[in-house]
């Protein structure tokens, strides 16, 4: 019998379970409850299935990495560290940023007590004045809204061992840059670099100059993924999660949705997500997903069914 043509191995959720191989759990309950998203019930049967297996697999790249940073050092005879760094793509409302504080404090907890920073892309989008100017606002999100030089940047900078690297903030209050605001990251052990464009390139950016981009740096890359009619529901309901707690604020930059009815919100939701959102997933990031090291594919309740493992 012929395997399919496939360059991953196939887990179903029991037999990746299996591959915990007694790893402690180092989370609370209470823990959990600030890691998950606003749409999300993240539940420590999850994270016993998924991710601490995921995290036992990521300890032993990132002891081989530094095995090997060790050798290299050797030979160059200069010591410098190299963060390992891991990269998490997805559609919007997939729960991208739910793996990746998960996937942080875990692992942070093994004996090592490495240092793990966590970074957004979304910090790299251009200031809505500058996607204003450009015609880009019904764009946001999409390949040239991203200042990618920025990114490309610091990523380099990061992998190169500087000290002290500058990052921008983003705000989803106000849905943008945040001025004269930035996060410095300090030679961490381990950067989780988390987006939608996490694993674009030359396709993406075909008018780009650069001959590189931000996958090339990335050592190990994660794709969550999940049916598209699961993800319309999950962004919908996310939506208006919002509109009744963060849109109510009279800073939030989607305040007024808060003051329409629920049905007409309801329909503004849902166009967004068909005009913006599916198409930038469709054309933009899930091309993109056979390029993972490892594809997480959620059903119903954002809870993961099936785990594939680059061979």
């Amino acid at each position: 019998m012929r395997h399919p043509l496939t360059p991953y191995m196939q887990f179903s959720r029991r037999e990746w379970a299996t591959l915990r191989n007694a790893v402690p759990m180092t989370l609370t309950a209470k823990e959990l409850l600030s890691l998950q998203g606003i749409n999300e019930d993240l539940s420590m049967e999850e994270v016993s299935d998924i991710y601490l297996p995921l995290s036992r697999l990521l300890n032993y790249y990132i002891c081989n990495h530094f095995s090997r940073h060790v050798v290299l050092s050797k030979f160059l005879g200069r010591r410098k560290k190299t963060p390992y760094i891991i990269g998490i793509a997805g559609s919007v409302a997939v729960g991208k940023s739910t793996t990746a504080r998960v996937l942080q404090a875990l692992l942070t907890r093994w004996p090592e007590h490495r240092k793990v920073a966590l970074v957004t892309t979304d910090g790299f989008l251009y200031p809505n004045h500058y996607l204003e100017q450009h015609n880009m606002m019904n764009k946001k999100g999409f390949p040239q809204s991203y200042d990618i030089k920025k990114l490309l940047n610091f990523v380099i900078d990061i992998k190169s061992g500087q000290r002290n690297v500058k990052a921008p903030v983003y705000s989803h209050l106000v849905y943008d840059i945040v001025r004269d605001e930035e996060i410095t990251i300090d030679n961490p052990d381990i950067l989780i670099l988390e987006g939608l464009n996490v694993l674009q390139g030359t396709v993406n950016y075909a008018e780009s100059t650069n001959r590189v981009f931000v996958s090339d740096y990335v050592d190990f890359s994660i794709y969550v993924d999940a049916e598209l009619p699961l993800l319309r529901d999950w962004y919908v309901n996310r939506f208006l999660k919002f509109r009744a707690g963060a849109f109510s604020d009279p800073k939030s930059y989607f305040h007024h949705y808060s003051l329409l009815p629920e049905s007409e919100a309801l329909t503004i939701a849902k166009r967004v997500w068909q005009e913006i959102n599916e198409r930038n997933l469709v054309e933009n990031i899930l091309p993109t997903r056979e390029r993972a090291s490892l594809i997480l594919t959620k059903g119903e309740n954002h809870k993961i069914d099936s785990v594939q493992l680059r061979k």
